[in-house]
Parts: C-alpha cells; sequence; structure tokens
C-alpha cells in the first residue's frame, strides 16, 4: 500500500547522504520534497502540515546535530513523527466487559466488513474465545450467507437471520443467545450503503443504543483515500467509535488513510486488512508500519508471521533431515513455497524485509504470488522420482513436465536453476540455527540507531 511513498522517501533520504550536516537550507529542501510525497499519498493536509511542521522544529533541534549524519538524523525525526501520528502503540481490541463483549462493526457497502467480521472471529478463536457472529444487514440476503459460509469456514458459531426481520431485535436475540450459550464474544455485522444517508445512520444508532457494545469498530475502505477519513468522522459523530480497521492494505492505495485516520479522528487504527483470505488481518503496530515506509523493514512482524504461520513439525523435519546429510529435493522445496503462500507470498514476506525498496522494480515485481503458482504447479507435474533426483530430468522429461504445467520449458530449467541454489543455501542455513536465526541476523541490517 505504501510502495510509491517509501520510493519517494528513500529518494529524499538519499539525496542527504552527500550532505556534512543539516541546514535550515537542506532541511527546507528536504521538507518541500516530503509534502510533495505525502500530499501524493493522499494524506490530509492538516496532517501533512503539522507532520512537517513537527520534523522542522525536531531537525533544527541540539538532537539532530550530535547524531553521525544528516541522513540517519532524518530518518529517526521522520520514523518518530510517523508513528506518533498513526498512534505511538498497538491498540489492542478491549474486551474486558462481563460475558459476551459485543463488538459492532460498522462502514460502507464494499468496505469489507462482512470479511472482517470473519477474519476477526478467526484471530479471537485462536486467541481461545468463544465466538457468535451474526448479521443484521437486512437488505442484503447475501451478506447474510457469505456470513454463514464464513463462520463455518473458521469454526465459529453463527446465529441465523433473514430480511424479514428487523435489525435490533435480530440482534437483541444474537445477545440474548450469547449470553445463554456462554459466549465470550459477539460480532455483529451490520448493513451498509454506497454512500453516507439518514436512515443508515439512524440505524447504526438504534443497534448501538441496544447492545451497548465494547468496541465500535469502523472498518474502511483503504481505497478510498480522504473521502474514507470523511467518513469516518461523521459515523464517530451518530456512534462513540473506538477503532478503525484499515481493509486492502495489500492493494495500490497511497497510504494516506492509515497515516491520516488517526490524527483526524482521534480513533486509532487496530488492524489492518492485507488480503482475501481469512488469515489474512494483521494488528496494527504504528511503529513498526513507520519503519517500513522508510524501507527499514518490519523483521519482529516477520519473525511472528513465521512462528505462527510456519508448520514447525515440518520445519524441524526438514533441519534434521538437513543435519543428517540427507539432499533437500523437490518435494521439500513444494512444501516450503507452501509454507510462504501461508505467510501471504513472497511479496508480504519481501515488504517486511529492509532495503526492499531499494531493488530494482524488475526484481520485486517478479517477486509475486503468480511465480509461486508456477514453480508449485511445475513440481506437481513431477513423477516422485522426479522430484527426488532432479538430475534424471532431461530434455524429453522437461518437455512434459512444462506441458503438464502449462508452462515453457525455459520455466523448468529456472526452476531446477533456483532449486539448485536453494539447495546450497538450505545447507548453509541448517548451520546458522536454522530460519529463525537467519531472520534475527537480519536485526544488524537496520540503518545505525533504528531499534526496531
Amino acid at each position: 500500500m505504501f510502495d510509491s511513498l517509501t520510493q519517494r522517501l528513500s529518494q529524499i533520504i538519499k539525496n542527504l547522504r552527500g550532505q556534512g550536516r543539516l541546514t535550515a537550507e537542506n532541511i527546507d529542501q528536504t521538507l518541500r520534497e516530503v509534502r510533495m510525497a505525502l500530499l501524493e499519498a493522499d494524506v490530509a493536509l492538516p496532517v501533512v502540515r503539522e507532520f512537517i511542521e513537527h520534523v522542522r522544529n525536531r531537525a533544527v533541534g541540539e538532537e539532530v546535530f550530535s547524531t553521525l549524519t544528516p541522513g540517519q538524523a532524518l530518518i529517526r525525526i521522520v520514523r518518530d513523527e510517523l508513528t506518533a501520528i498513526m498512534g505511538q502503540a498497538n491498540d489492542a481490541l478491549n474486551l474486558r466487559a462481563t460475558p459476551p463483549a459485543v463488538v459492532l462493526m460498522a462502514g460502507l457497502q464494499g468496505s469489507g466488513k462482512t470479511t472482517t467480521v470473519a477474519k476477526l472471529a478467526r484471530r479471537l478463536k485462536e486467541d481461545r474465545k468463544s465466538v457468535l457472529v451474526v448479521s443484521a444487514d437486512v437488505y442484503r440476503p447475501a451478506a447474510i450467507e457469505q456470513l454463514r459460509i464464513l463462520a463455518a469456514e473458521v469454526g465459529v458459531d453463527f446465529f441465523p437471520s433473514d430480511t424479514g426481520q428487523r435489525p435490533v431485535q435480530i440482534v437483541t436475540d444474537a445477545l440474548q443467545h450469547a449470553r445463554t450459550h456462554y459466549r465470550d464474544v459477539l460480532l455483529v455485522d451490520t448493513a451498509g450503503r454506497l454512500h453516507i444517508d439518514a436512515d443508515m445512520m439512524a440505524e447504526i444508532k438504534q443497534l448501538h443504543s441496544a447492545l451497548h457494545p465494547v468496541e465500535t469498530l469502523f472498518v474502511v475502505d483503504g481505497m478510498m483515500g480522504q473521502d474514507a477519513v470523511n467518513t469516518a468522522r461523521v459515523f464517530d459523530q451518530t456512534i462513540p467509535l473506538t477503532g478503525v480497521i484499515v481493509t486492502k492494505a495489500d492493494g495500490d492505495a497511497r497510504g494516506g488513510v492509515a497515516l491520516s485516520v488517526r490524527q483526524v479522528t482521534g480513533k486509532p487504527i487496530k488492524f489492518l486488512g492485507v488480503g482475501e483470505k481469512t488469515t489474512a488481518l494483521e494488528p496494527f503496530h504504528p511503529d513498526r508500519l513507520a519503519a517500513r515506509i522508510l524501507g527499514m523493514g518490519d523483521v519482529l512482524g516477520l519473525i511472528e508471521d513465521v512462528e505462527k504461520k510456519v508448520d514447525k513439525d515440518k520445519a524441524l523435519e526438514l533441519a534434521d533431515k538437513i543435519k543428517k546429510g540427507k539432499s533437500f529435493d523437490l518435494t521439500d522445496l513444494r512444501d516450503q513455497l507452501q509454507q510462504m503462500n501461508n505467510m501471504g507470498g513472497i511479496g508480504a514476506l519481501m515488504s517486511k524485509l529492509p532495503g526492499v525498496a531499494e531493488l530494482p522494480k524488475a526484481i520485486s515485481a517478479g517477486a509475486g504470488d503468480k511465480e509461486i503458482k508456477k514453480m508449485t504447479a511445475i513440481i506437481d507435474s513431477m513423477t516422485r522420482q522426479e522430484r527426488a533426483y532432479p538430475d534424471v530430468i532431461k530434455a524429453s522429461r522437461k518437455k512434459r513436465i512444462a506441458d503438464g504445467s502449462g508452462t515453457q520449458v525455459q520455466d523448468v530449467n529456472r526452476l531446477l536453476k533456483q532449486f539448485d541454489q536453494m539447495q546450497k543455501m538450505m545447507k548453509r542455513v541448517s548451520k546458522k540455527g536454522g530460519l529463525m536465526g537467519l531472520l534475527r541476523g537480519l536485526r544488524g541490517q537496520r540503518p545505525p540507531g533504528m531499534p526496531f
């Protein structure tokens, strides 16, 4: 979501590297560039003005002149101020209430409310909470059915409703059911509109009064830009919002919503939706996001993803296999590709590595989910013998594998070459304490003075 802003800011910082120190002149010149980069990212003008003023005040202070280089000084200041406008620290859900704790989801139609309810239900279930979900969207029968299907997918209870019922009656019945069946959390999906209207605001206000939720979350489409921030402000004037969830953060949005909504509305962003799958919901950490925007990566987030989403048994089995001197074969590679896919694909991993913004576009563009699917298809088209002993794959076999996977012989050759390189890399990884040891080693790649 922040690719364009990251590239612009990285170039601005790079231009300062040749300067001996920060001066009033190069500070003003740099901040003009930063201002343009933020405005192009669709950050609200009042937020940009305040941000630039804070950075300028700190940049001309004594703390800067005691640092090693102007670039390092400005990175620290910009990172701190980006963190400040987004909220300093992660603001977790507040579920401290007599069960069931009610979480009310609000937002416009198409913002991803229903999918977000399922994603949140999955996270709560993983935290060992018993969850009930209900849809009060009586205007779209498909929304009720969608939530029922998603609830079954994530393994939480669904309270049935239909278009003939009144929304207030649906939610009060669901609340009573949650109480009598000892559910910890009730997640309520509400109706959206294509735009804000009086009926919508009156209905959401009635639901809020009937439920007294501990959390009222506004789900906003990250692609909407400043309209999203203005809509959040209107909702907050109608019902007391407690937080925001930004969806489609994996898309081409310019990032202005995430950088503006806290400052404009005073409400924290609690989660980011980073994909269509019900696993694609991340807690919002302003400090980590600020580091990612500046091209410093999010190694802590990457380590957490590995610990949470990687099959530890398979990882240990592979490590043990390599330690015993057995070869890393193509079946193992397929397993690794699947694990990578579970973590959101190569793109999601690369976005959290330091320095990725400085890679040539051709490299980062090639690192996508399509490549994973192509590689997996090629391996699936091989026999067991070919996966175990790739050396037997000669010209005729390559042609058969390419035809079976819908690819070209060149693609098969490329995979085999990459596999050969990966075999060598896996031997090195096993000597450095496995994947987690390799990731921890990345901590040393951050700029001086930049803690994760």
